[in-house]
């Protein structure tokens, strides 16, 4: 936290906390601390808060500034299954420059299944280092967060309200699903627009062309 121009008298964060507050004279492979979302910036700098959300420890916090986010889909691929233990995956788009973490980075830990790697590289999956809940994938100009982690109050209409901003536009890799899920919206085999279009029940409407 010193790092951040917080007193204190506990034990340094362990790696990978922030090793300077200077990009020039940060490694190489510590570059992206120092880029949204991670960047060392106050809460004053980044602009209000409209969303918060944090892992299930609380050991890693974050705010979103965006009201809405760019898009958000339902994801049925074996990685998304695999990686967070469920059916499918819900996830909202937003712009980089839009979340930022208000817990130190030391926190976080990585995994580029692109490079089968853990170290920072783009694209990657991004978790808790103690609690391990996936918290956003992170690619070149978007992250992907998981509506399921944002703090909501209010009653349980009003937080499902609330949480109707997250809603999905659509379903992708619809054919690898483990259920069918007969809620009308799009399906796509692969990728959104560029692959085939099924129904409910994973029959063909439209061929990709």
């Amino acid at each position: 936290m010193a790092e951040m121009g917080i007193e204190t008298t506990e034990d340094p964060l362990p790696c990978p906390a922030f090793t300077n507050r200077s990009p020039e004279n940060t490694l190489e492979d510590e570059h992206w601390k120092h880029r949204p979302p991670y960047q060392n910036q106050t809460v004053q700098e980044f602009g209000p808060a409209k969303w918060r959300g944090k892992c299930l420890c609380g050991l890693n916090t974050y705010i979103l500034k965006q009201e809405k986010p760019l898009n958000a889909k339902y994801c049925h691929c074996r990685g998304c299954q695999i990686t967070h233990g469920a059916p499918f995956q819900w996830a909202s788009i937003f712009h980089k420059h839009d979340m930022l973490f208000t817990s130190a980075p030391g926190g976080l830990v990585f995994y580029s299944s692109t490079h089968q790697s853990q170290e920072y590289g783009l694209p990657t999956k991004v978790s808790c280092s103690n609690c391990r809940t996936p918290i956003l994938d992170e690619g070149r100009n978007v992250c992907l967060i998981f509506p399921q982690l944002i703090e909501l109050e209010g009653s349980s209409d009003e937080q499902r309200e609330k949480r109707d901003v997250f809603k999905p536009t659509c379903h992708i890799f619809y054919e690898h699903r483990m259920l069918d899920i007969p809620d009308g919206r799009p399906k796509w085999s692969g990728m959104e627009n560029t692959s085939d279009l099924l129904d409910d029940q994973g029959k063909l409407i439209k061929k990709a062309k």
